[in-house]
């Protein structure tokens, strides 16, 4: 167990490393050759020039500005400077929103910490019921409850801080929730026109033997919704032809790069090898290798491209439906289309740059049997990741390790070197276990088949979120309980263990506190560095960039991952709640996280992250949801701590808050969660009439027109594509809309453009 002397090892190194890399970060930052890895985001638009096009040689590359050094920290308060209303302008509204589950934090455990450490400190430590117990213990445990021999009426205290913890932690995510409500309707009625406002996604359309995928479309909204249909584009299945384009987009910057090489070094031509990275197989010249290669790709991207427009099974029965008006738009989106509530249905269309294109072409009846799939899958992930998570408690209980296997003893028996592996190597230890987590989590959303980027991270988020609560949270716990007091446990009854573990579990906060200091001290400070997009952007630009344009693409801007970054503050959020009347101790140093996270994310979303998407905070009621998980498992834990602290007459004290928090938890979903779900009819028919008014000519149509088309079909988008969809025969431009096969065609009441009749007026009963 780590000791009062581990700790203060491990708040140095973590310290000392975190200003090592805000030092680095402060002169790397203004460099010039560094300006587009730190300022990426100002150069994307168009609003930063680049300082090595002009003045000497040595200072297109090194700041040679003495002065300037000496405001080496001016980017802190630059970074809070920005009004929140310029903010939201400047990033978007899932940015400052995202902030502000920082500053939710530091709200909630401020006055905590405060409260804790003024009234529990003093009634914890002025015990000595560990000095008297054959508890492995440290002088960190002795601020704990556990200190407070079982009976005693000092309990009291720890019963009144739980309801001021619950009644505050509540208050603040009213008034959050009631705050980030108003911001998105505000940010919602403000917002510039996107075509995601008029258009909703229809999936599982019905098959027809008569019309195509397309005809059946036109004729549903032209018979259902008459005066607010405007124009439709089906979803094509082209996941090929877009893994075409990206393996051709790969081999032209290798073809970049040996072009460059040659051009560098005319006498000697570039080789490679044909097999497996350019390692194995016969040596080819570089140059002509790859230029045959595209041509090969290019051939086969044109034949996959012209079997897509022809082939009508490579249309997915779903498609991306624009209506006039967002009024006709909110009215589909949150009804019900048919009498069978299992086709036709209707979502609103995430905005286009936020449109996962593979899992679109995933048959919706098989989405069912992927999410039980994954389920399972995920079930299994939890139970095998206990092996590395005990291998990390081992680390973080020498001390009780030591007891029970004695010739282990001499190998940590050095000072620094047993400060170094129980203050500082099981916090490293997690994080690296947990590096590749949030890829494989994303692997098992897309396979869900989830169709936006916005709604992958959110259940990837989810997942990570549980993951780290049974394996992180409970599994240490747990298994490092058990590894601690592992002699005790075998030489006691049955019926002392609960009380023995009710003990212990107070205990694990000096190993979550290393983990806060390695997590959210250190990893926050290399996360302002950009070790890797400096790297990788000196590299690409040494060897591939050859215009303004190929480094432009080279900058790696990145954005907020919010899939795992946010689960991982959600952790701090359940570690203070959890332990904020067990062990005040841990809340000095999550309060360190919240408050230096929140500086640092700030300047990352002014200058650095280029957020792929805007959901206008779809995201809050998840993190609402969570943090109340965290508050109601505090009270859990502490009622049954309690219970076998033989203060039998906190229970039914303690079971009231669980019961007031969830219905706290049901009040703020139906009062304030409707915001973020559904979009009012009353503001979608009031910014739908202040736009006719404002432009009464504006065109719709052809400003939707190819807002839902596939990126691979799009002209532009690859400069060197010598087939497009778009220009072929102006196909996509306008579906085409062929006159319908189906007799049931003639009630309906609109024309087709391909229809010389009038709608209205050639409407007759069919005849039997």
């Amino acid at each position: 167990m780590a000791t009062i002397n581990d700790i203060g090892f491990s708040a140095a190194v973590n310290v000392l490393t975190a200003i090592a890399f805000l030092l680095a970060f402060a002169f790397l930052r203004l460099q010039p050759i560094n300006d587009r890895v730190y300022f990426p985001k100002w150069y994307l638009r168009g609003m930063r020039d680049n300082p090595i096009t002009s003045g000497a040689a040595v200072q297109k590359f090194v700041n040679l500005d003495a002065r300037s050094y000496l405001k080496f920290l001016n980017w802190m308060p630059a970074a809070l400077k920005m009004p929140q209303d310029e903010l939201i302008n400047h990033a978007g509204l899932d940015s400052v929103v995202y902030l502000r589950i920082y500053l939710t934090g530091l709200k909630i455990f401020v006055p905590i910490t405060v409260l804790a450490f003024v009234v529990l400190v003093p009634v914890n430590w002025t015990n000595d019921t560990l000095e008297g117990m054959t508890l492995v213990h440290s002088y960190i445990d002795k601020l704990s409850i556990s200190n407070i021999p079982t009976g005693s009426k000092r309990f009291i205290a720890h019963l009144a801080m739980a309801y001021a913890i619950t009644f505050w932690t509540c208050y603040v995510l009213r008034r959050e929730y009631q705050i980030i409500a108003n911001m998105r309707l505000r940010f919602l009625a403000s917002e510039k026109r996107r075509p995601d406002q008029f258009t909703v996604l229809v999936r599982n359309i019905p098959q027809d033997p008569d019309e195509s995928i397309s005809e059946l479309v036109e004729h549903f909204f032209l018979v259902n919704h008459p005066d607010h249909y405007l124009r439709h584009q089906v979803v094509y299945n082209a996941n090929k032809l877009a893994d075409l384009v990206e393996k051709k987009k790969k081999m032209q910057n290798w073809l970049d790069y040996y072009r460059l090489k040659y051009e560098r070094n005319p006498s000697e031509r570039p080789t490679t090898k044909t097999s497996f990275l350019g390692c194995f197989g016969s040596k080819v010249d570089a140059i002509d290798y790859y230029k045959s290669e595209i041509e090969k790709i290019v051939k086969e991207e044109a034949e996959e491209r012209i079997k897509v427009m022809k082939d009508p099974n490579s249309v997915v029965p779903a498609a991306f439906v624009s209506f006039r008006s967002r009024w006709g738009a909110a009215v589909c989106a949150q009804t019900q289309q048919t009498s069978n509530p299992t086709v036709w249905l209707t979502e609103w269309a995430p905005e286009p740059r936020d449109v996962y294109w593979n899992n679109l072409s995933i048959p919706f009846v098989s989405l069912t049997v992927r999410r039980l799939i994954i389920a399972v899958a995920f079930f299994f992930l939890n139970f095998f990741y206990v092996i590395p998570i005990a291998f990390v408690q081992s680390l973080a209980n020498l001390e009780g390790i030591e007891k029970a296997l004695p010739f282990l003893k001499p190998l940590v028996e050095l000072p620094m070197i047993k400060s170094f592996i129980q203050g500082f190597l099981p916090g490293i230890a997690l994080k690296i276990f947990l590096i590749v987590l949030p890829t494989i989590l994303m692997f098992m959303s897309k396979f869900e088949g989830l169709i936006s980027q916005s709604s992958l991270e959110r259940r990837s988020a989810s997942k990570y979120y549980i993951f780290l609560f049974f394996n992180v949270f409970l599994g240490s716990v747990i298994t490092g309980s058990a590894l601690e007091q592992l002699k005790a446990y075998l030489h006691m009854s049955a019926n002392e263990i609960p009380r023995m573990v009710g003990v212990s579990i107070p205990m694990k906060a000096t190993f979550f506190i290393t983990y806060v200091m390695v997590d959210g001290w250190t990893g926050v400070a290399g996360e302002i560095l950009r070790l890797k997009p400096l790297i990788f952007y000196h590299l690409k630009n040494f060897f591939l960039v050859k215009t303004e344009k190929d480094r432009e693409e080279a900058m790696d801007p990145g954005s907020i991952c919010f899939d795992s970054c946010e689960p991982r503050i959600q952790l701090y959020f359940l570690l203070g709640l959890v332990y904020a009347a067990v062990t005040p101790f841990i809340l000095p140093f999550i309060l360190v996280f919240f408050g230096f996270a929140y500086v640092v994310y700030r300047h990352q979303i002014i200058n650095v992250y280029n957020q792929q998407y805007e959901s206008g905070a779809q995201f809050w009621p998840s993190v609402h949801g969570r943090i109340i998980t965290a508050l109601i498992v505090s009270q859990l834990l502490l009622l049954g701590l309690l219970s076998t602290k033989d203060f039998e007459e906190s229970t039914p004290a303690l079971l009231v808050l669980p019961v007031l928090t969830f219905w706290f938890h049901k009040y703020c979903r139906n009062r304030y969660e409707p915001a973020f779900v559904r979009n009012p009819l009353q503001e979608a028919m009031r910014k739908d009439t202040l736009e006719r008014a404002r432009e009464p000519n504006f065109d719709l149509r052809t400003y939707l027109a190819n807002s839902y088309l596939h990126p691979v079909f799009k002209a532009g988008d690859h400069d060197d594509d010598r087939y497009s969809v778009a220009d072929d025969d102006g196909w996509m431009e306008e579906e085409v809309i062929v006159p319908t096969k189906r007799h049931s065609r003639r009630t309906t009441p609109a024309q087709s453009k391909y229809d010389g009749s009038d709608g209205l007026s050639s409407a007759v009963p069919e005849k039997s």
